[in-house]
């Protein structure tokens, strides 16, 4: 691996500048890669978590991978142009000019989660060939069926020197991490970003960490209940609750828990009316993770909790390996419950009533900063207050999961939920330097400015002058 980044990089200074029709041109190879493939991509990620929707690969690591590519083929001309700065007084008025110009950082590292496995890797490339680098991309050993076909794949496209993959367990991710990058990216759980902060460290290499945590949907006392219900069942049941913006648990006010139970039953009744067979609706990833969240279940129903299976046709899971399970709501939830303590990560929703809005925001508050927040509600005020008093990596208003499409806004977590974001023009910035230039004029200002030795009165007055 060491070797491999010796030569991206080595590339990279022989190819400095790069050009734009350089960068347009890798993000073209990028898209193509993702959609001639895309079949053989939804057959390896349905072998790899033992059934994945079809369609919903599609749309989540196929077409959700070609958009931001296709985004910065017609960005990056704007993104790329340098930016003029004012120059402090007076020295503008005497010729000097100040500017940022961006520059490409060299080789990106990319750590990809199992969970969009496709999507995680080519969302980031956007940011990264944009900005004129190379990537060398480490795959989970989770998805071997999808980080084969990568690996089988690249090449076709990429010289490389301009983008390779690398496969393997713990031990090749953490060699990974703590090769000398220029900039280096992970996607996965917050126990194992501590550990990549560390490897990095020793090479001060800068990095962006996405991570997760317990992401709040609040239902407000205005929200349209059936209309709301179904968007946090739609976000949580995607990718069977696989995603780090899922919606981990939910409030709602406590005259209104019942009707909350029932709304997210009809709605994920009415969209997965079967699911052991149902090639819409995804399987565990691995038995490791069902076996997780099943000990997760058992631990809150030994705590008091109440349990409700959405299985609409009754089917019989206990007989089945197919690693399907279906949504299950924990009523009563309490804070030693292990679904309360960690990231879920599944298809289980805790529900949690409150009295007031204030109530509902020190809940959230208490905990760790979360990578999403979604709010429910006509109520500007409280919609403004929820916004205001809370901190939380991104947003979505009235729905879940959409604001990681909106291709402009920055994608990132806070604290523990992550560090630095990426995505469309906030992408292209986090994989450059932003590089300042100063061009002095022709005149001396630094004697004009009292700068140059020997000082005197002109020194003076210029010091005076500064402090006001």
């Amino acid at each position: 691996m060491r070797d491999l980044l010796d030569r991206q990089r080595a590339a990279f200074m022989a190819e400095l500048p790069v050009p734009i029709a350089t960068r347009k041109d890798r993000l073209a190879r990028a898209a193509a890669m993702v959609k001639d493939n895309a079949a053989r991509f939804c057959d390896a990620l349905s072998e790899d978590f033992g059934h994945r929707s079809p369609r919903q690969s599609m749309i989540t690591d196929i077409a959700a991978s070609v958009s931001p590519l296709r985004h910065a083929i017609a960005k990056v001309d704007r993104w790329a142009k340098r930016e003029k700065k004012p120059v402090m007084f007076p020295l503008g008025l005497l010729g000097a000019k100040a500017w940022i110009e961006y520059q490409p950082k060299g080789v990106v590292g990319i750590i990809s989660p199992w969970n969009f496995p496709v999507n995680l890797v080519m969302s980031p490339l956007a940011g990264v060939f944009a900005a004129g680098n190379r990537a060398m991309v480490k795959t989970s050993e989770f998805t071997p069926a999808t980080a084969a076909l990568f690996e089988d794949l690249a090449p076709r496209y990429f010289d490389e020197t301009e983008l390779a993959f690398v496969s393997g367990g713990p031990d090749v991710g953490k060699a990974f991490a703590s090769l000398p990058f220029d900039h280096l990216l992970f996607t996965g759980a917050t126990g194992i970003g501590r550990h990549i902060l560390h490897a990095a460290a020793d090479n001060l290499t800068p990095v962006t960490l996405e991570l997760g945590g317990k992401s709040p949907a609040i239902l407000g006392r205005s929200a349209n209940l059936a209309q709301a219900t179904e968007r946090v069942a739609m976000g949580k049941m995607l990718n069977a609750g696989q995603i780090c913006i899922a919606p981990d648990y939910l409030m709602v006010p406590a005259e209104q828990e019942a009707q909350a139970i029932d709304g997210l039953i009809r709605a994920a009744s009415a969209m997965y009316p079967t699911l052991l067979a149902n090639p819409d609706y995804t399987a565990i990833i691995n038995d490791r993770h069902f076996e997780r969240l099943a000990a997760a279940l058992d631990d809150a129903r030994a705590k008091g909790a109440e349990v409700i299976a959405v299985n609409p046709a009754n089917e019989d899971f206990t007989t089945s390996n197919a690693r399907k399970l279906p949504l299950h709501i924990v009523r009563n939830p309490t804070d030693d419950m292990t679904v309360m303590q960690e990231e879920i990560f599944g298809p289980i929703l805790p529900v949690r009533s409150y009295d007031s809005i204030d109530g509902a925001i020190a809940e959230v508050n208490r905990r760790d900063r979360p990578l999403a927040l979604y709010y429910f509600g006509n109520d500007a005020a409280e919609r403004r207050r929820v916004l205001d008093r809370t901190i939380s990596g991104g947003v979505s208003l009235d729905d879940t999961i959409f604001h990681v499409s909106m291709e402009e806004l920055p994608f990132g977590g806070i604290g523990p939920s992550g560090m630095g974001a990426y995505h469309g023009e906030p992408g292209f910035r986090t994989f450059s330097h932003a590089r300042s230039v100063f061009k002095q004029s022709r005149i001396d200002v630094a004697k004009l400015g009292g700068l140059k030795p020997p000082y005197g009165k002109t020194t003076d007055a210029a010091i005076k002058r500064q402090l006001g």
